[in-house]
């Protein structure tokens, strides 16, 4: 952003010419970026209370064509185009085809596109802007491909064949050589490549790269989510194979540099399905009274070393991947479910954080980072936890309760810190032998849990603070940080609005603390209403995304100036990072390269996000898979979120989501009232508003694209006259689509 114009904000009300003046000014020197209204003024410097004067001045601007509304109150100076750019192509489906250059979306038409992909980086000619006219661009060249595939179902005819893609970027399909079908059949589940795309043809030609088996099954559309986003879905048979040669390698001499805590107390709890135990606690009571209590951890690094095959797969990969009925482990099975796995009664080399706790008052007095060697006595699911923390009855039952005590105790000074507390109803599916949903219940955190969730919370601050704050004089050495920045103050405005509406207070200003012990208060209050799923939503959205960055601006949603994640080796890359770097800085170590550690912890952040996705989509999946069971049946639930096609319903007994969508709602013509989180119709004025209870008949599922549709029911219990629950998805055309001109 440029400099402000003046020294300080001005005290007094400006004059509307020089107002305008000001803000021409600005907005031509930064031209490359759009801004809204609370950035322009702090730039011009007008004080706060004349912001209403910026907005105005702002829109009368963009009204008159002496500016660039680009988005929702975002505003940019008009650029004297018609010269060439840079930008990288966005591909729609809709035909709605952009270069984005510098932030801001210019439309292409699909005949000046050169057939670019999503993704690409392209040189395009821009139109010379004109008032009344949105600028267009013409691609000249596509500077360099993006590396994709496309996963579609094949279609095999006499003649031809052709892949109908499942992508979101592509409209057209692409057509296969009868010589390029890899054993494909009609009605196979494929990845596919597009090898040419000829200026004068409307479909790509291609070739199949892979082939995932039948449409329908299971182990094929599953594989089918993880080559959608790019995700592996077969462990390299090298890579296995470098695995495999790997023993557990405890030798007495390994021993020998490790403190030993094979005699303690030590056990493991996790989900009931889990096989890869990455963390232990181990719990003794001192001669003073004090707990000892050790958070340990597999030590990974110690088996895989840096720049190894299974190293570079395992950077690549930067984390498991999580699907609603598989793990795709970053690391072979025989060191995440076997060597690093820290099961019952089996040595294990282990990277701990240890603390002596008072347990009257949960503070901990000392503590230390090293390397050990533990020996599990049990393993726990969180349930059997759970249950011996509320009866007092079964193994370790006085060792639990003091754990939880403690664990109570940290988590309730956590929340007066300032730390938010999301706590959202995960889905889980009960599954059968061919991968088909049977059940859904829902994940609840309990005390046993919370109990696990706070002591690893311990370990991560503790070793981001001894690397992050090394002492008076000292500079600290590039490290891993797990950072979470400030919130998007216009979205927490937005936010206290909404909820405003529905009788709650939010505070938007003042001390982090403050604003976060209001939102907490928020998120408690809400429990149970119809509103919660909006409002929780809302406020995950107002949060900026939390990432793994050398520059530690330290984790809002934590209420933390130092924070890292230092308890997952097995399955995320950063922890088996953070791990090397504490072993090279107690062995003196210089600091390792900046550059190159932010480099991976950007590729890390972005495979945790498209992990994320994948996960999401295989949770959609089988929710529509689930309900294409129960078409015609009665539900209720809640609206969730409208939009331009209609509003979304949560299911009060599964948390399915599906679409009313408003061509359905024939009693009325409606229309978004995008401000107010509702549709209204023109002429009856009747609202359906996000929190709203309705009644809902799921009347349409599609598997391919992963929706649901739902009818509403009217008052008595059916749906109103004239609205018919309609079928499945059409059957596939028999030719392949050709690509809107």
């Amino acid at each position: 952003m440029g400099k402000k114009t003046g020294e300080r904000a001005v005290s007094r009300r400006p004059r509307k010419a020089d107002l305008r003046d000001r803000i021409m000014e600005f907005l031509t020197k930064e031209y490359r970026q759009a801004f809204n209204y609370k950035q322009v003024a702090h730039a011009i410097g007008v004080d706060n209370a004349y912001r209403d004067d910026v907005i105005n001045m702002l829109d009368a601007l963009a009204a008159a064509d002496d500016i660039m509304e680009v988005s929702l109150g975002k505003y940019k100076a008009l650029s004297n185009r018609g010269t060439e750019s840079e930008g990288i192509f966005v591909r729609r489906k809709n035909g709605r085809n952009a270069v984005l250059i510098d932030d801001e979306e210019i439309l292409v038409t699909e005949r000046n596109s050169l057939h670019a992909l999503n993704g690409d980086r392209v040189r395009v000619i821009v139109s010379a802007e004109t008032r009344g006219q949105e600028p267009e661009a013409r691609v000249v060249e596509i500077i360099e491909k993006k590396d994709q595939t496309f996963v579609g179902t094949l279609k095999v005819e006499r003649n031809y064949a052709f892949v109908v893609t499942d992508s979101k970027f592509l409209a057209a399909d692409i057509v296969i050589p009868r010589n390029k079908l890899k054993g494909g059949r009609s009605g196979d589940k494929v990845v596919a490549v597009i090898t040419e795309w000829r200026a004068d043809e409307n479909n790509p030609r291609g070739e199949v790269l892979d082939v995932l088996g039948r449409k329908g099954d299971n182990n094929a559309e599953m594989h089918a989510i993880l080559a959608e986003f790019g995700l592996p879905y077969r462990y390299p048979s090298n890579v296995e194979e470098a695995a495999l040669k790997i023993d557990a390698g405890i030798s007495p001499k390994e021993v020998a540099r490790r403190e030993d805590f094979r005699g303690i107390t030590t056990f493991t709890i996790d989900p009931r399905d889990a096989k890869d135990f990455d963390d232990a606690l181990s719990i003794r009571t001192l001669a003073n009274g004090n707990v000892e209590v050790g958070v340990h951890i597999a030590d990974v690094t110690h088996y895989v070393e840096p720049n190894t095959i299974i190293d570079k797969e395992a950077r690549k990969r930067a984390t498991s991947v999580y699907l609603v009925d598989r793990t795709i482990p970053m690391l072979p099975e025989h060191l995440s479910n076997g060597i690093c796995s820290l099961r019952p009664d089996e040595e294990k080399l282990t990277f701990s954080a240890i603390f002596e706790i008072d347990p009257s008052r949960a503070e901990v007095v000392a503590s230390r980072v090293g390397r050990t060697v533990i020996r599990s006595d049990r393993r726990f699911t969180y349930e059997e936890a759970q249950q011996i923390i509320e009866t007092g009855k079964g193994d370790y039952a006085r060792e639990l309760k003091t754990l939880n005590d403690i664990a109570r105790k940290m988590r309730r000074r956590r929340m007066e810190r300032g730390a938010v507390d999301f706590d959202r109803t995960e889905v889980r599916f009960e599954i059968d032998e061919k991968g088909f949903p049977v059940d859904i219940y829902f994940k609840e955190s309990q005390d046993a849990h919370k109990l696990i969730e706070e002591f690893m919370l311990l370990a991560n601050i503790t070793v981001a603070t001894l690397i992050g704050k090394p002492g008076k004089g000292k500079k600290a050495k590039t490290f891993v940080y797990r950072v979470h920045d400030n919130p998007d103050p216009e979205k927490l405005e937005g936010l206290a609005r909404i909820a405003a509406n529905f009788g709650f207070r939010l505070k938007t200003e003042g001390s982090v603390k403050d604003m976060n012990k209001s939102l907490n208060r928020l998120l408690h209050d809400v429990k149970g209403r119809g509103e919660e799923n909006m409002l929780t939503i809302l406020a995950m959205r107002c949060m900026a995304k939390a990432k793994y960055s050398v520059d530690n601006v330290g984790h809002y949603g934590l209420a933390l100036p130092f924070y890292t994640h230092f308890t997952s080796p097995i399955r995320r890359y950063p922890d088996m990072m953070v791990h090397r770097l504490l072993a090279r800085y107690a062995d003196g170590g210089r600091s390792a390269d900046e550059k190159a550690t932010e480099k991976q912890c950007l590729h890390s952040t972005e495979m945790e996000i498209t992990a994320a996705k994948a996960e999401m989509a295989s949770i959609r999946y089988k929710q529509v898979e689930y309900m294409s069971t129960r078409l015609g049946e009665m539900f209720e639930g809640v609206i969730s979120g409208v939009n331009g096609w209609g509003f979304y319903v949560e299911l009060d007994d599964n948390k399915c989501e599906g679409l009313v969508p408003i061509r359905d709602l024939e009693d009325d013509y409606y229309e978004l009232d995008e401000k107010n989180y509702r549709i209204v119709g023109v002429n009856t004025r009747k609202k359906y508003t996000v929190g709203d209870r309705v009644k809902v008949i799921v009347a349409r599922t599609d598997l391919e694209k992963k929706q649901l549709d739902f009818s509403l029911v009217a008052d008595r219990g059916i749906p109103p006259q004239g609205r018919k629950a309609r079928k499945g998805r059409q059957a596939p055309e028999k030719k392949p689509r050709r690509r809107r001109g």
